[in-house]
């Protein structure tokens, strides 16, 4: 499932591209034939990300709220003037921008043909996105979105998220760190893999309770948090190892320290890396490394 970077970068890009415009907006699908028939002919106000989901605002008061799930995607294109990346979302891929005043392209003749299930397309006058397999791709009003991001805990990636609300909510609870981590109400935007990684780094067991973290610690997660995903909206990818300790390996071959590593070596200790069921997800740890 794409985690909270991926979908930072999409508010990033929709600002970029959209904000301002008017958009054509359709369902070549026509499973979102209603929606989209809200939003068709209004101008797109404002793209934000919260955690996993996000909401683009329009000129009628009305949001269009996405979540990716784990399998949507949204695909974009466009004139010259578009200087964005083609994908963003799951399957993940790591594509290079493409567009703006260095690329060449083609002239701009409006969006290709829709290719698949689109569920649904947005069209300025400069370019196109298209939504894919979404888990959820709904119109909302104002009030329905506030209650949409009361649910939702701190966001490491948002402007003015308290990180005491979410030690707070962590140290309340004897639940493992590992599964509270992934518990979008206590800290909204960290999946799996960077459950993983920001653990190992802050040398966390992800079964120890919640209520035995120190709060020193919990700052701690909550700061490596925000620096690895916000490395993730930057680099376009989760990248947490550095570059002394892949021991000269490329960082596309070595690029986490414990994610989807079973068996193998530890990069600091040397002890196999071990994994498990978790809350119907795989987590990986080093034991040694992450005794306590």
């Amino acid at each position: 499932m794409p985690e909270g970077h991926s979908i930072h970068r999409l508010a990033l890009q929709f600002t970029a591209m959209f904000v301002g415009e008017e958009l054509a907006v359709s369902s070549p699908q026509g499973r979102f034939a209603a929606g989209a028939s809200q939003l068709d002919g209004h101008i797109l106000v404002s793209a934000m990300a919260s955690g996993k989901q996000l909401f683009l605002g329009f000129d009628n008061d009305l949001i269009l709220r996405v979540h990716l799930g784990l399998y949507g995607a949204w695909t974009f294109g466009g004139d010259s003037t578009f200087s964005g990346f083609p994908s963003i979302g799951a399957p993940r891929r790591v594509d290079d921008a493409v567009g703006g005043t260095d690329a060449v392209q083609p002239p701009y003749a409006g969006p290709p043909a829709p290719v698949g299930a689109v569920r649904t397309r947005l069209v300025s006058g400069r370019g196109w996105a298209d939504l894919r397999g979404p888990t959820a791709c709904v119109v909302i009003t104002a009030r329905e979105e506030a209650l949409a991001l009361a649910r939702l805990g701190p966001d490491p990636l948002r402007e003015g998220s308290d990180p005491a609300a979410f030690v707070t909510r962590l140290r309340s609870s004897a639940t493992p760190i590992g599964v509270q981590l992934m518990n979008q109400a206590v800290v909204a935007g960290i999946g799996n893999v960077y459950r993983a990684e920001v653990l190992f780094l802050q040398r966390i067991n992800p079964w120890r309770p919640g209520k035995a973290v120190l709060e020193s610690e919990a700052l701690a997660v909550w700061e490596i948090a925000a620096r690895l995903m916000q490395d993730g909206v930057r680099e376009g990818r989760i990248l947490t190892t550095t570059p002394s300790e892949r021991n000269g390996q490329a960082a596309e071959a070595a690029p986490h320290y414990v994610y989807k590593r079973t068996g193998e070596p530890c990069r600091r200790c040397g002890t196999s890396i071990a994994s498990a069921d978790m809350a119907a997800r795989t987590v990986y740890w080093c034991p040694e490394c992450q005794r306590n």
